[in-house]
């Protein structure tokens, strides 16, 4: 099931708060002058400060000198960057001072790629109309506040309301951009950049054959959406490989929330999406498994690899699934006494078998509170590598006159205190993968200063946000506390040969870290 339909209703949500906030707002007129008279003016800056007005009026110097429509346009723009400034001074998660806020659009408007401002769209060169330049300057100062943050025109806005079913069709990656490519993240089990092979750090350079290194990340995932059943082709860089071209039919992105299966008597989770299925689907998995095992059930294999998030309501409700009346996550936003606490219910679907949780670098978001709120509460083990770091909260405000802004409006914080953000879950017993063969690794230094194929985490992207440190936990900022062995160690598990799940089962049937750390290890020696 697609999750833009809960999406629209978050949306809708907040749609109603931001368009009414401004107008219950105080009113505090500054005295008359040339900035008041200009700046009081607008009706949208009722209820600024006088430092943030000079701050506007600051702005407004150099958005006139990059833009030659009429004094009636230029006004009409400017009153979206007042409402779009309001919004994030009230409501982003940490206070940013309107100094900062504002140089930060300034320094987009004067920076180095001036292409905005050398189109043919009937403007002096080195200007260009309102809309445009106000664009320019709202993109510059979302992008700088953190990763997740940006400016949405009202045509990625309108585009973001529509339904999806049966009209735009996409690929299933989850992506952040890099410096002049896109990186995959993660591809989406079940489709259609998973069928085509896309990889986890893949790096895509070209759409058609054009290259997308100046392209904003909004224009790179437009060209990639189209209608179901169309072809794109994308150039893909991989580690130790030529480029090369895939070709990926879009379709709807329907989700299959969980896959399972059996191995012996040990159930394997895997949990593609956090969509409003989920809790469902996991609770039939664990029907269909003791309707077949009876009481002979042993164990859980909970899969969150590469699994980028989705549905807060759904991370709390599969850590439900294993816990029994316990704390999950907390929210917590820029006053320190707004704090929403999420809490599993009395009783414990897995009635308490062994379990342990596979992360990787693709796990986010939702994967993290899941198998951090299991780890705090040393329900399971988790196993892998350390996770992605995302442990912020979007929420999507409209704008007055159009558009919207996506900011970040709190963090996560799991049961012990301690955040996500930035360091993401460091699992119990490390699994490493690999070392590369000799030829790669001539092959990856002589490519080194082109790119980089590092699993890209939170901690790795511009401007990062960090997080306030309620509570240190020695125990589990450490890769590997209980251990660590190479996956080459485990046995390959069905048709993919997966030799983490192979591991994890090992952990299972041996029953600790001390006995399954010696029983690989003896297998390695043999």
């Amino acid at each position: 099931m697609s999750r833009l339909p809960s999406l629209l209703m978050i949306v809708l949500a907040f749609a109603v708060g931001t368009v009414f906030l401004p107008s219950i707002s105080g009113c505090s007129l500054m005295d008359a002058g040339p900035v008041g008279r200009f700046v009081s003016s607008l009706t949208g800056t009722h209820g600024l400060p006088r430092e943030a007005m000079e701050d506007l009026a600051r702005f407004q110097k150099v958005y006139q000198q990059k833009t030659d429509d009429n004094e009636d346009v230029r006004d009409d723009e400017f009153k979206q960057f007042v409402d779009a400034f309001k919004v994030v001074r009230r409501s982003y998660v940490k206070e940013v001072s309107d100094k900062d806020l504002i140089t930060f659009a300034i320094e987009g408007l004067n920076g180095k790629d001036q292409s905005w401002s050398e189109a043919d769209d009937g403007t002096e060169k080195g200007k260009a109309n309102a809309h445009k330049v106000i664009e320019v300057a709202l993109d510059a100062m979302m992008s700088r506040l953190d990763p997740h943050s940006s400016y949405m025109t009202n045509e990625e806005f309108q585009e973001l309301m529509v339904d999806t079913s049966g009209e735009f069709g996409g690929l299933g990656i989850e992506v952040q951009q890099g410096e002049g490519f896109l990186k995959v993240v993660s591809p989406i089990e079940g489709t259609p950049a998973d069928k085509a092979g896309m990889q986890p750090n893949d790096h895509i350079t070209h759409i058609e054959g054009e290259s997308i290194k100046d392209w904003t990340l909004t224009k790179t995932v437009r060209r990639l959406r189209g209608k179901p059943g169309t072809p794109v082709t994308v150039t893909v860089e991989r580690e130790g490989e030529e480029p090369f071209e895939v070709t990926i039919v879009r379709d709807i992105i329907q989700v299959r929330a969980v896959r399972y299966a059996l191995y012996d008597d040990y159930l394997h989770l895997r949990i593609s999406a956090f969509s409003e299925r989920l809790e469902s689907d996991v609770e039939d998995a664990f029907d269909d498994a003791r309707a077949k095992l009876g009481d002979k059930l042993k164990g859980i294999v909970l899969d969150l690899r590469n699994n980028p998030g989705g549905l807060l309501q759904q991370s709390v409700a599969l850590s439900d699934i294993f816990l029994n009346d316990s704390n999950v996550v907390s929210i917590r936003g820029r006053d320190e006494k707004d704090v929403r606490n999420y809490g599993a219910s009395d009783g414990d679907l897995a009635e308490g078998l062994p379990v342990v949780v596979l992360i990787n670098g693709g796990s986010a978001s939702a994967s993290e509170i899941v198998s951090g709120a299991l780890q705090d509460h040393n329900r399971a083990i988790v196993m892998g590598r350390r996770s992605f770091g995302k442990g912020s909260v979007q929420t999507i405000m409209p704008l007055m006159r159009e558009g919207a802004v996506r900011i970040t409006t709190a963090l996560y914080y799991l049961p012990s205190g301690r955040t996500i953000q930035q360091v993401g879950v460091a699992p119990d017993i490390r699994l490493d993968l690999p070392e590369p063969k000799e030829k790669e690794v001539a092959e990856s230094e002589e490519g080194k200063e082109k790119t980089s194929f590092k699993a890209p985490r939170e901690a790795d992207f511009p401007n990062v946000l960090k997080a306030r440190i309620l509570e240190k936990d020695k125990l589990h900022d450490k890769d590997g506390a209980l251990g660590h062995t190479s996956i080459e160690a485990c046995p390959e598990i069905g048709e993919r040969k997966d030799k983490e799940l192979g591991c994890a089962l090992e952990f299972l049937k041996a029953g600790s870290a001390h006995k399954f750390l010696a029983a690989v290890q003896a297998k390695g020696r043999g």
